[in-house]
């Protein structure tokens, strides 16, 4: 079953709350000279990495870590080299012991994909799920899509 997030996903990048940018590198293409799509996974793997993981944004619990459990991509546009990407991120719920996110990758200023990520939290020492406490949503809601 298809999730339908991303199709009603925002279709302007100003819509997600945390945005980075990104090289397109010549490694990234296929034959057909333009981004190859498994390539798609890391760039969405960079938007929420490099939220999470920032000190600053408090979303990495000492002996807590995310596992992504979910990914669904929706490509819209090529995306070629050179140039830069624009990644935005939302997210759109917050669960017992996961959270789900919209993706974008922007492409001269043209929407190329979307996508759908949920991540779980996982105890490292016994790889189980742990719940997401309150003051984890609170560091979580400056990133919350509009309207969700």
């Amino acid at each position: 079953m298809n999730a339908p997030i991303s199709l009603n996903s925002p279709s302007r990048l100003e819509d997600f709350p945390f945005r980075v940018s990104d090289n397109v590198r010549f490694a990234d293409l296929d034959p057909q000279q333009h981004v190859n799509n498994a390539v798609y996974a890391s760039y969405f793997e960079t938007g929420r990495v490099t939220l999470i993981r920032n000190p600053a944004y408090g979303l990495m619990p000492a002996g807590l870590s995310w596992m992504l459990v979910r990914l669904a991509i929706d490509f819209k546009s090529e995306v070629r080299w050179p140039g830069t990407i624009e990644l935005g991120l939302g997210v759109n719920r917050i669960g017992r012991t996961s959270v789900t996110y919209t993706q974008v990758v922007f492409s001269n200023g043209k929407c190329a994909a979307t996508a759908d990520a949920v991540t779980v939290l996982v105890d490292e020492a016994t790889r189980k799920p742990a719940a997401v406490t309150s003051e984890i949503i609170a560091k979580f809601k400056p990133w919350m899509l509009r309207g969700t």
